[in-house]
């Protein structure tokens, strides 16, 4: 990545989405950061081959300290992400924090619903984060039927952030994950196969700067995971 835009590069949108840890964790270095990264999921169509590039990518995940683990279904997949949330409030941990990255096909979010929904109940730390991303078949092209992840997106009270080009995965990838760092919630991310499975020259951007609200006040506890990681109020 750099830091501006004279550069272009050929990316698909599966390229893209391996980028965004990378941008991630160079962003955290540059802010005095020393965070990690964690991706898990289960593959499939429009994601069928988003494993594939992440492993293609191994020497540049392990010098970005970014762990690659696909899970064997994806509610295993959301309780693993949850963990990775965790680290923050433990007083012997080695990063700052940890991000987290989540995928699956449409079906798969409707699978891992449960775990989705408790993970964004029980929130994000400061600086981790958690990017959740819907491989969204509309067309019905690869699937048994047509599936929309913004509807339960929603239902769980889960921001989603739905990109329109290839460009935009990156601006949107960082976007969701300082979103998520800030309000302590987890953030959808629609990757429909008219741009997942699609390629562009990109024109990399400058690293975004975002900037935080002056006049905000968390409530009392804040908003973001603690412990006992009660998702309610206590009496």
């Amino acid at each position: 990545m750099t830091a501006t835009g004279a550069n272009p590069v050929f990316l698909t949108g599966t390229q893209a989405l391996v980028r965004i840890p990378l941008m991630q964790r160079t962003m955290d270095q540059a802010a005095g950061l020393n965070t990690a990264g964690f991706i898990s999921g289960y593959r499939g169509s429009p994601l069928g081959s988003y494993d594939m590039e992440l492993w293609r990518a191994a020497r540049y995940l392990e010098e970005s300290n970014v762990r690659f683990l696909p899970a064997v279904n994806e509610e295993l997949a959301a309780t693993a992400i949850l963990g990775t949330q965790q680290v923050e409030g433990d007083p012997n941990r080695e990063v700052d924090g940890v991000f987290g990255i989540w995928y699956g096909k449409g079906p798969g979010v409707d699978r891992a619903g449960d775990g989705l929904k408790h993970g964004n109940a029980y929130g994000s730390s400061p600086h981790g984060g958690v990017l959740v991303i819907a491989g969204d078949d509309h067309g019905c092209v690869s699937s048994s039927m047509s599936h929309q992840s913004d509807v339960a997106f929603l239902t769980w009270l889960m921001p989603n952030l739905n990109p329109a080009s290839v460009a935009e995965y990156l601006e949107f990838g960082l976007y969701g994950l300082a979103l998520s760092r800030f309000s302590g919630m987890w953030v959808g991310f629609k990757a429909i196969s008219e741009t997942v499975e699609s390629a562009m020259s990109v024109e990399l951007p400058p690293y975004p700067s975002f900037v935080i609200p002056d006049n905000y006040e968390p409530p009392p506890g804040g908003l973001h995971i603690r412990w006992p990681g009660l998702s309610w109020p206590a009496n």
